[in-house]
């Protein structure tokens, strides 16, 4: 298959990464010393060569908060001077009283898609990012979040399964705004128990129609790819989402920790070929181009 758009990928550079300099700051992914260095456009276009993967949405990468317009300035410009990427999701502070400031300083950037803010909260404290469980409820998170349909921006929703419930309070509430469930829910292990905990958190967000998901990350708790492990996620989100609501990310350079791009892209399509081509189609291309606009 050919034509494949990437829906989660980051470029850096170290400066501005204040997680990559000074003491090593834990990552839900593990040790990442041979990260902890720039990942320019040049190296990503490497990655990629000869894979069919012709389009990019370029996902925040927490550069400090003040930063967000600088962020987003460097990505556009790199894309100005490379072609890549086709898109972008920058961040904002939904925590504030009123996002909107933060919003019209972004609005100048024609790549800008959507917003990213992780709200993911776990009980083991090393997977923990938001400052509690109950932050994609905070009100004002959620008049924020009601603020993006005004600027045309989708939101990146990243959660773990016991928030969704919440999560879909939050979804529900905004039917204008696109979400995109990054990492499909973050499942953190493969026995049985986690594994339904996990389809019944997708169950719950899936019904909100204007939800999709994003199989991108799936390394990010084994430290490795595991085929048999994308196949399972694969076959769940198909029968909880259908292939209209799901597409494909690589989530490099993180993934890179443990795999190549090209070893990457055989598990997923190895994955994905049981489906029908209309639904391969979906998968790796259709509904990217559809949810980031990209025409």
């Amino acid at each position: 298959m050919q034509n494949v758009i990437d829906s989660h990928f980051h470029i850096w550079r170290q400066a501005d990464q204040p997680w990559l300099v000074g003491a090593m700051v834990p990552r839900i992914f593990g040790p990442y010393e041979p990260i902890r260095r720039d990942y320019p456009m040049e190296e990503f276009l490497a990655d990629r060569e000869g894979l069919g993967v012709t389009r990019a949405v370029y996902v925040q990468t927490n550069w400090a908060k003040e930063d967000f317009e600088k962020e987003v300035a460097f990505v556009s410009e790199t894309a100005d001077r490379t072609g890549w990427p086709h898109a972008i999701v920058g961040y904002a502070d939904m925590t504030v009283d009123d996002v909107r400031p933060q919003l019209e300083r972004l609005r100048k950037y024609p790549l800008l898609r959507g917003i990213r803010m992780q709200l993911h909260w776990h009980e083991n404290s090393a997977f923990r990012f938001a400052a509690d469980a109950r932050q994609v409820i905070d009100p004002k998170v959620r008049a924020n979040v009601g603020r993006l349909k005004d600027y045309g921006l989708s939101f990146d929703l990243q959660l773990f399964p016991g928030q969704m419930r919440h999560g879909l309070d939050l979804v529900g509430e905004h039917p204008e705004t696109d979400f995109i469930l990054t990492h499909v829910g973050m499942l953190t292990a493969s026995d049985d128990r986690t594994v339904e905990e996990w389809k019944e958190g997708l169950r719950t967000l899936a019904q909100a129609p204007n939800l999709s998901a994003k199989l991108s990350g799936l390394g990010t708790f084994v430290h490795g790819n595991d085929a048999a492990l994308i196949s399972t996620i694969y076959d769940a989100s198909m029968e909880i989402f259908g292939s209209e609501r799901l597409m494909f990310g690589s989530n490099f350079p993180i993934e890179k920790l443990w795999t190549s791009y090209a070893d990457l892209m055989q598990a997923h399509r190895a994955a994905a070929e049981k489906f029908s081509e209309a639904d391969q189609a979906n998968l790796f291309h259709d509904t990217a181009a559809r949810v980031y606009r990209l025409g």
